[in-house]
């Protein structure tokens, strides 16, 4: 297909836009930290999942053959600072009585429903750390062998005072040792560590720990840094295009695997880094160490009380998408009851075009709009400028469907492909699901309807029976001046 322009994307490596080369095209690989299946999913996990899927749809859409390998993090990640505390899934499994990979399969089964709804494609490859565990030990062994592991007391630590001697470890968020310094020398458990700010390779377990593995130092399990780093080499290749996820794991998780993998390939692992943007609620970060999350199933549902309604998945993904990856984007229900009204408006537009006529000529420039489209996608994923212009083609095909303006056969045929690929195949956006409630609510007051045609028509043997079949039901009906009202007697 033609592509309209180059496509710029924002290397958080090099902090500006960068001509987008993969290393062997027309292959990409892509890597995209996942989640920590220890918990619901909430809208800070649904906010790198619909960016990613984004991209890689957009990435598909020019062309590109994209392996995209999206990890479970199913061990390692700890709860404290300094690479202390218990394992979250460990703990999870302590207090549920049940075994660790219970949780991990729970909780991802949970994950994969809710992405499915919010239409989230499957990545290519979707790895387990805990099903790495032999190639995160080979991978110490090179960090060992480089000279920037040690290991103390059956643990295995990665010094970055000597990796920074010869390499500059904070490449990526900017940080430098004498900060990071300053940043861990009040943290406690740092006593085996040569610097506070050194972390864990291997960890030795202790005896209450579910989740261990016999290594070379010790019955224990992987630091949490490590996964990414053998996952991502072994599916992608020691050196491959895009490595994301949020900003909030820029430091230190991003910069530990770029520190890890020099240290055991000699070079760096990755040329695009891209990080969207926090969650946040009254400008505070959404998350569930803040106490402040709100599940996925609580949107769907409608259950928690900053929540004035339930809000289709759909229209989740359509309100994160209306801001761009690299912008904050702070909830409301103001915010999501806008984004539900713009989504319905586009979505009906898309079927008014289905029955548009047509004209000799155009009285607007389609082929405008549809290179628009491409030059906001191609400026970093810019789906905000992506959305506005799609709205432009929406008030031209509201317009001709009014008589105000005309479109040519052809220009129809190009409005319609540019709508259905940027509406559905790019931004992803579908139907709003029907829920079981809004159904019924839907069919009640077609019944009411047909009630009250009766009683105008002085109908009372039809107006009765409806509501005594209803009744059998525990359905009652209430008439008041407004009209009728219905609910589900206890």
């Amino acid at each position: 297909m033609q592509i309209i322009s180059e496509l710029l994307v924002y290397n958080t490596l090099s902090r500006k836009k960068e001509k987008f080369e993969p290393l062997n095209s027309p292959f990409v690989g892509m890597y995209v930290c996942g989640p920590t299946v220890y918990g619901d999913p909430h809208l800070g996990h649904a906010r790198p999942a619909v960016i990613f899927d984004l991209i890689f749809r957009y990435l598909m859409h020019l062309g590109f053959k994209v392996r995209y390998v999206r990890n479970i993090t199913d061990v390692g990640h700890l709860e404290g600072d300094a690479d202390e505390g218990e394992d979250k899934i460990g703990k999870k499994a302590r207090l549920e009585k049940i075994e660790p990979m219970e949780v991990v399969q729970y909780y991802t089964n949970r994950y994969h429903a809710a992405m499915d709804r919010l239409n989230v494609l499957r990545p290519s490859i979707e790895p387990h750390a805990s099903g790495h565990i032999i190639e995160q030990v080979e991978m110490v062994k090179k960090i060992m062998d480089s000279g920037y592991g040690y290991e103390k007391n059956g643990s295995v630590y990665f010094d970055i005072e000597k990796y920074s001697s010869k390499h500059k470890y904070g490449i990526l968020s900017g940080r430098n040792t004498e900060e990071l310094m300053a940043y861990t020398r009040e943290l406690e458990g740092q006593q085996e560590k040569k610097n506070a700010f050194d972390f864990a390779l291997w960890k030795k377990s202790d005896p209450e720990h579910l989740m261990h593995w016999p290594s070379p130092w010790s019955e224990g399990y992987p630091g949490w840094h490590l996964e990414c780093s053998v996952m991502g080499t072994k599916y992608l290749g020691e050196q491959f295009d895009i490595h994301g996820g949020g900003l909030d794991l820029q430091f230190p998780h991003h910069e530990c695997e770029i520190a890890q993998s020099v240290a055991a390939n000699g070079k760096m692992p990755v040329k695009y880094w891209l990080h969207n943007n926090m969650v946040t609620l009254n400008g505070q970060k959404m998350g569930k160490s803040l106490g402040n999350a709100i599940s996925l199933e609580d949107f769907f549902a409608g259950n928690h009380q900053l929540l004035d309604q339930p809000y289709d998945p759909i229209t989740i993904r359509f309100f994160m998408l209306q801001a761009h990856y690299r912008s904050p984007l702070d909830f409301s229900n103001e915010a999501l009851q806008a984004s539900e009204r713009g989504m319905k408006k586009l979505l009906s537009a898309v079927r008014t075009m289905e029955r548009l006529g047509t004209s000799d000529k155009s009285t607007s420039n389609i082929s405008e709009i549809r290179d628009k489209c491409y030059e906001a996608m191609n400026d970093d994923f810019n789906t905000p400028i992506l959305i506005s212009h799609l709205f432009e083609a929406v008030r031209i095909i509201n317009s001709v469907n009014d008589g105000k303006e005309t479109i040519s056969k052809t220009d129809l045929e190009l409005l319609n492909e540019t709508m259905k690929t940027f509406v559905f195949e790019i931004l992803g956006l579908k139907e709003e699901e029907k829920s079981d409630s809004s159904m019924v609510d839907n069919l009640m007051q077609t019944i009411l309807k047909i009630r009250h045609k009766a009683r105008e028509n002085k109908d009372w043997a039809t107006s009765d029976m409806i509501r005594d079949n209803l009744s059998v039901l525990n359905i009652k009906i209430k008439d008041t001046r407004e009209g009728a009202e219905w609910y589900i007697e206890d």
